[in-house]
């Protein structure tokens, strides 16, 4: 059957139609992402010591950690996603997505080590950075730094490599900006201003040790 994906002459041998809808697809993920983010929030509440800010960092990287394993780790060791026809979810959400990036549905090398990676490395540390927030962990900043590091380099590649192969790989200008830009924008904005969070507290608690060590002397 005939995909909707661009470019037209892209071989997917075998190829089956979403079973579910744009919206139900959406919805689910939604839905999971609030109930995660939700649960998060109230049981963190419990504690008082965790202050609000830190409370939503630790919703963003249990959304994002559990995106990453769960989303990302499927399409890295599921190659023939397009071909499942049971309506499975997670297939689903490729097909889907593969109409704002075709490099998904055709197994783009690049794509599949970078979300490969993503999965493996981020996804588990992203978990990790939730537990060393709730526990005032010394090694929490330095962690979230790194992931957030990760993460830029990982859409930075992600944008550029599509950029440098022609940037014509959304079936439509809306699932282009849906998808492509919009969705992806997310893992831009929020990294980089936790960043420029985290650098400005490493640097202070430098700062304030070498102050201690200059009194000591």
């Amino acid at each position: 059957m005939a995909h909707p994906y661009v470019p037209r002459d892209l071989n997917l041998i075998d190829y089956v139609p979403n079973s579910l809808s744009q919206s139900t697809i959406l919805a689910v993920y939604g839905l999971a992402s609030l109930f995660v983010v939700s649960t998060l929030w109230l049981i963190s509440g419990r504690c008082a010591k965790i202050v609000k800010l830190d409370r939503w960092l630790m919703c963003w990287w249990a959304f994002t950690g559990l995106t990453h394993i769960i989303l990302e780790g499927y399409f890295a060791f599921s190659p023939e996603f397009y071909k499942d026809k049971t309506g499975f979810y997670l297939a689903e959400v490729w097909k889907e997505y593969s109409k704002g990036d075709s490099r998904y549905a055709a197994r783009d090398v690049g794509v599949v080590v970078v979300e490969g990676m993503t999965a493996v490395l981020e996804g588990p540390f992203c978990l990790l950075a939730v537990y060393a927030i709730a526990k005032g962990k010394s090694y929490s900043y330095i962690l979230q730094f790194a992931i957030s590091l990760g993460q830029l380099y990982g859409t930075a590649v992600y944008f550029i490599t599509a950029y440098m192969e022609g940037d014509n790989f959304a079936a439509s200008t809306y699932y282009y900006y849906a998808y492509y830009i919009v969705a992806n924008s997310f893992w831009i904005l929020i990294p980089t201003l936790i960043s420029v969070r985290c650098w400005k507290k490493i640097c202070s608690a430098v700062q304030l040790q070498g102050q201690k060590k200059t009194k000591v002397r």
